[in-house]
């Protein structure tokens, strides 16, 4: 990973748009950060943290005050980073989320967090060419493509030592969760909480089970009746099954002989109870017999009295019949007297006229009065379509009037319809022209951000040309030196190959071994190593030039594309035609938005008009029709009125005319029929007398009265001849019990001793239920016992599978979270964490001895702590002035700096490799080189242009004075009351 750019706006103390040349500042793969305390060095490091996972390291996240106090109510807070990782050039964009003042109104809104990530170049594959703009998944893709957490990426990116001085003085459990956050032990904790969490599910399964066989034993023993022993529960249960069993043999047994004395004792009873059944029926008999006999004279009065009721029944209806035609002649009389006074009452003068001459009168009335009928209709008729000439009337002049207001309406109609036209077509085109200028719009603001890069790309490209001219320099004068070398080198490989001769061997030239002139040594002789190392200096000034060179094509190529979309035009031309534009623009944009309204406007225009057609061509023709009504009717009623004047006569109308002859003729009838009747009744009456007489003669009875006494009601005639029945029946019954064969030879007088018979079947009843209560008990006690016996040994076979296997996993659980037989008392989750702090302290052992001058190394330790603690994560510091591991809270200030700095580099190298190996190109390396002197600072520094000798870039934030004079290329933080700014300074 290599970071490219950072900018910075309205973030931490920076108060306006700050931006950090990466590229410039590790050119020479070491740059220095400072500046005041306070102004914002760390700041710069919260910002590459913040674009990269949208969270800062440390305290400072928490509290999620990112946003600079200075900040102006329209400036946005913002961080860019542009960065190549996996060989893709990539840019971010975040914004954190804050409160800012309302732009309409007073108080405060919030700003939504944002993140945008766009590919520089070609996107990778799968990936959509305009980038991501959802926080989630850009926080997704930047995680994969580093290959490491925001925390790892804190501890191996950026180094702050502060924190590797307390993990050199951390405890154990201290030290423990530093490393979690580190390497991702979770996985291993969520072993040891599997194996915690699966003893505790089978350490309750087990409880269960033995709860069940607990239960399932305290059942037995108490359907048993027993109490459960100590020990050998099995046999007890095997012996107490036995004697049940034996319990119940004993009882069927005697249930049987019960059984069969109740049946003998039971016939007897049922013998004897029905030879005292047999004696009580005679002598119920008799004593029936002998109570009818002294009823016989009551018995002889009832059928007397039952006769005579009979024959008097026989007259009893037609005298009634005879009572009931008195009345009717009475009423019928009474009816004629009525309808006579309601005849005279019409006006009628011959109320004395027979039968037939009211029945002649009435027909002849009854026609005229039909002949009426269908002019009462009319008169009706009359009267509606009068009403209806009104209403027509009516319906008529309303027509008209509201024809005239719909005209009135209509004629302002077509003058709006045309001005809203107008409008629309305004509005269609300026959204036509819309499209065209936004694309300029864009073109103009990209142009204006160009502009405003031209003159950093002018510093730049003149920079890059001259780091380029000045690598040139370097590489001719290294590679100068390196053929002089060479040169003097041949020049003297003569007394190089006679120093090696020795005498009497051969020469490697001439083979000779004699030697007696061998060459002699110059003073510019140069040896095999000076001309390495010069050759070595040649090669790295070549390196360095040809990396100047393509910087320098870099920065004019691009120079030249700013120049090429430029075309001759500086921002304030460009920003006054975009401001121009932008008026345009807002003036179309909202004629534009009025399209959809005057769209609407003019389609109900239309359609109000339309509609007001229709309803006064409606109104129209509704006049017309009405008015045709109208005289059509008039003309119908004026004939008619006078044919009704002519059938009224003397009366208002013709219905009241009509009415009064039909209430004559209704007089007339109802007086006809009153008459007929009453002739009716008189001839009725006389019929039924004669009848009477004729029926009293054939019962026996002289006279009505004779009748009417000897006459009973039909309840009193059902009594008596219900009680004659009842004691006939009787009668029979008691000679028919007596005439029986099974009571031939029984007297009254016999006894049968039935209680001392049912006193000996009830005891044996009550023997026999007793019989078969115990062997029910005796049966259940065995069933249930037999069941209980099954379920108590499949338990236990359950069980023992359990406990084996619950012992196993118990004490599996106890070595996985450092317990019983783990000897180191370290859980699993510790004991990968003490591997990963070993493989630390070997890769800081390395950097520490050599910044050291090979006095320190780095101890790891994974034995138990004191007391049975856990261990495995100790980390000591081995003396070699001494001899002796000691631990590395002795270390001197400057001494626990040099260690703190080797474990943060070790560590980085060992969360590289965790996280895949990816090569980490940028790393930072925060404060404490002012505990050092110039010596170890020397080492210090070394060991740093190792790391930036391998191709990466460090950084060093510090307020350290010495170290100015040491690193030339500087970027200084100058904190100010209106904020924070950044200064490039190059030696």
């Amino acid at each position: 990973m290599r970071l490219h750019l950072l900018e910075v706006a309205a973030f931490g103390p920076y108060r306006g748009r700050e931006t950090v040349d990466f590229d410039a500042l590790g050119a020479d793969g070491l740059f220095l950060l400072h500046g005041d305390t306070g102004a914002g060095k760390t700041t710069l490091l919260d910002a590459v943290a913040f674009a990269l996972f949208g969270t800062v390291p440390g305290a400072r996240g928490q509290v999620k005050r990112l946003r600079c106090d200075l900040a102006g109510p329209d400036d946005a807070t913002e961080v860019v980073l542009e960065l190549t990782v996996q060989g893709q050039r990539l840019r971010l964009s975040r914004s954190p989320e804050y409160q800012r003042p309302k732009r309409r109104g007073e108080g405060t809104t919030t700003q939504q967090a944002k993140a945008v990530l766009r590919w520089v170049g070609e996107p990778p594959a799968g990936q959509p060419a305009e980038g991501l703009t959802r926080i989630d998944e850009v926080g997704r893709t930047v995680e994969r493509l580093l290959g490491m957490s925001a925390a790892q990426f804190f501890q191996v990116v950026l180094l702050p030592q502060g924190e590797f001085a307390r993990f050199l003085r951390a405890d154990t459990d201290e030290r423990e969760k530093l490393l979690e956050k580190l390497f991702g032990t979770k996985r291993f904790a969520d072993v040891e909480a599997w194996f915690r969490e699966r003893r505790t599910e089978q350490r309750r399964k087990l409880e269960e089970q033995r709860q069940d066989q607990q239960v399932l034993t305290a059942r037995f023993a108490q359907v048993a009746g027993e109490d459960v022993p100590e020990e050998d529960v099995a046999d007890w249960v095997m012996r107490t099954g036995e004697r049940i069993r034996t319990a119940l043999e004993q009882a069927q047994n005697r249930e049987q002989h019960a059984q069969a004395t109740r049946e003998v004792t039971e016939k007897v009873l049922a013998e004897r109870r029905a030879a005292a059944d047999r004696v009580r029926r005679v002598r119920a008999a008799h004593q029936r017999l002998s109570v009818l006999a002294e009823q016989k004279e009551e018995r002889d009065r009832w059928a007397d009295e039952l006769r005579a009721a009979r024959r008097a029944a026989t007259v009893v209806g037609v005298a009634a019949q005879a009572e009931r035609c008195v009345k009717q002649l009475d009423e019928a009389r009474r009816a004629e007297a009525r309808h006579a006074e309601a005849l005279t009452a019409t006006g009628f003068a011959d109320a004395e006229a027979d039968t037939d001459q009211l029945r002649r009168l009435s027909g002849r009335l009854r026609e005229e009065a039909g002949a009426l009928a269908g002019l009462v209709a009319e008169a009706e008729q009359q009267d509606r379509d009068r009403r209806d000439i009104e209403r027509f009337g009516d319906t008529a002049t309303g027509a008209r009037a509201q024809a005239r207001l719909l005209g009135e309406k209509l004629a302002g109609i077509p003058e709006r319809a045309r001005e809203l036209r107008e409008r629309l077509d305004a509005a269609i085109d300026a959204e036509a022209k819309l499209g065209d200028k936004r694309e300029r719009e864009a073109e103009l603001v990209t142009a204006v951000q160009d502009a405003a890069c031209l003159p950093a790309a002018l510093r730049a490209a003149s920079d890059a040309d001259a780091s380029a001219r000045e690598a040139i320099d370097r590489h001719q004068e290294a590679r100068e030196r390196f053929l002089e070398l060479r040169r003097w080198r041949l020049d003297g490989m003569a007394a190089e190959l006679a120093s090696r001769l020795t005498p009497d061997s051969p020469c490697p030239v001439c083979g000779s071994g004699d030697h007696p002139a061998p060459a002699l040594t110059r003073p510019e002789a140069v040896s095999p190593e000076q001309e390495q190392a010069a050759e070595d200096a040649e090669s790295r000034a070549e390196g360095h030039r040809k990396t100047a060179e393509a910087a320098k094509y870099d920065a004019e190529k691009k120079l030249a594309a700013l120049r090429e979309r430029l075309r001759g035009r500086d921002g304030e031309q460009l920003n006054a035609e975009l401001s121009a534009l932008r008026e345009e623009i807002a003036g179309l944009d909202a004629l534009a938005k009025q399209r959809a309204r005057l769209a609407k406007l003019f389609e109900a225009t239309e359609a109000e008009h339309r509609d007001l057609e229709e309803k006064r061509s409606k109104e129209l023709q509704t006049a017309t029709a009405a008015e045709t009504q109208r005289g059509t009717l008039t003309a119908r009623v004026e004939e008619r009125a006078r044919r009704l004047d002519e059938a009224r006569g003397e009366h208002p109308d013709v219905g009241a005319r009509r009415n009064h002859l039909a209430g004559i003729v209704a007089a007339l009838d109802a007086l006809a029929e009153a008459r007929s009747a009453t002739r009716n009744a008189g001839e009725q009456l006389e019929r039924q007398r004669a009848e009477v007489r004729k029926a009293l003669q054939r019962a026996g009875f002289g006279t009505t009265e004779e009748m009417r006494a000897a006459a009973r009601d039909e309840s009193t005639v059902r009594d008596l001849e219900k009680r004659l029945t009842e004691a006939g029946e009787a009668e029979a019954a008691a000679r028919a019990t007596l005439n029986e064969p099974e009571l031939f030879g029984v007297a009254p007088d016999d006894e049968v001793d039935v209680e001392s018979a049912r006193a000996e079947a009830e005891a044996a009843r009550e023997a026999a239920e007793s019989a078969v209560a115990v062997r029910q008990s005796a049966a259940k006690q065995a069933r249930d016992l037999g069941s209980l016996a099954e379920r108590l040994a499949a338990a236990t076979e359950r069980l023992r599978p359990l406990e084996e296997e619950f012992a196993e996993l118990d004490a599996l659980t106890d070595v996985v979270n450092g317990r019983g037989q783990n000897a180191r008392k370290m859980s699993l989750r510790s004991y990968v964490l003490a591997a990963r702090l070993e493989e630390v302290a070997i890769a800081a052992t390395a950097r520490l001895q050599t910044m050291s001058q090979g006095r320190y190394s780095f101890v790891h330790s994974d034995a138990a702590g004191s007391h049975g603690t856990r261990g495995g994560l100790g980390l000591d510091v081995l003396d070699d002035f001494s001899g002796t591991i000691r631990p590395a809270k002795t270390l001197s200030g400057g001494e626990s700096f040099l260690a703190s700095l080797s474990l943060a580099l070790g560590l980085a190298d060992v969360v590289a490799a965790e996280t895949g190996g990816s090569l980490l190109d940028t790393l930072f390396v925060d404060e404490g080189f002012g505990t050092l002197d110039s010596e170890t600072l020397d080492v210090v520094m070394n060991i740093l242009d190792e790391l930036r000798a391998g191709g990466r870039v460090v950084g060093l934030v510090s307020h350290v004075e010495e170290l100015r004079q040491r690193i030339p290329t500087r970027l200084r933080v100058r904190k100010s009351r209106t904020g924070s700014s950044l200064e490039l300074q190059m030696a």
